[in-house]
Parts: structure tokens; sequence; C-alpha cells
């Protein structure tokens, strides 16, 4: 278990990296500046999707939790869209129009980080459900 929590972290670290990069590189060199920190922006996404991920590895171990993963998990993207925009709600929600770049901007890590961690949580979801088969 501690060697897959440690291939999230580096998975999703590495993911941070590489992507964060390269978009903070296509910003520069088109010179657009964004009404929020973009960096922020990866950092949250990191945090929550890999807390989300390494939590979901351990409770799957748990009897009593583990076959109610898949409800829980909806839980925590209802969670994660609520934290969002309550720690960017002043960047994001009283600017008067975010333009198209700052709206993508803020989609790209969103999807990015959503879309590895559904895969994780959809792989401990399967493990789980093949080791109740009889």
């Amino acid at each position: 278990m501690i060697k897959t929590i440690f291939l999230y972290s580096f998975i999703f670290f590495t993911l941070f990296y590489i992507s964060f990069s390269l978009h903070n590189y296509f910003l520069e060199e088109n010179q657009v500046l964004l009404p929020f920190s973009l960096k922020k922006v990866y950092l949250f996404h990191l945090g929550f999707s890999m807390l989300i991920c390494i939590n979901f590895k351990l409770l799957s171990s748990v009897n009593k939790i583990a076959d109610q993963l898949g409800f829980i998990y909806l839980g925590t993207l209802l969670l994660k869209i609520v934290l969002f925009s309550i720690i960017f709600y002043q960047s994001i929600f009283t600017e008067e129009e975010l333009s198209k770049i700052s709206r993508i901007s803020l989609l790209i890590p969103a999807l990015i980080f959503l879309l590895t961690e559904a895969i994780f949580v959809a792989k401990i979801l399967n493990k789980r459900d093949i080791s109740k088969i009889p």
C-alpha cells in the first residue's frame, strides 16, 4: 500500500510540474496576464486530488466503508467544487468578466487532475469489486 501511495504522489507531482510549466510557458509567451494565480490553482488541484486518491486507497481496506466508496467519491467531487469556489471567489467571481483564456486556464488544471484522479479511483474501486467475487 505504501508503494502505491508513493506512486500516486510521484505521478501527481510529475503531472503538476509538467502541466504547470507548459501552461505557464504558453501564457508567458503570449504575454497573457491572469486575474488569479495559476500556480495556486494547480496546487489546489494537486493537493485535493492527491488527498482523495490516498484516502481512497486507505479506505478501500476498511470493509464497512469500502462498499460506499463510489458514493463517497461523488461527495468529494462536490466538496472540491465548493472549496475551489470559496478559495478562489475573490479572483474569479468578483471579476467583471473573465476572458476566454482565463476560463480555459481554470479548466485545464481541473480536467488534468480530475481525469487522473478518476483513473486512480476507478482502479481502486475495480480492485475492490474483483476481490469481492467468490
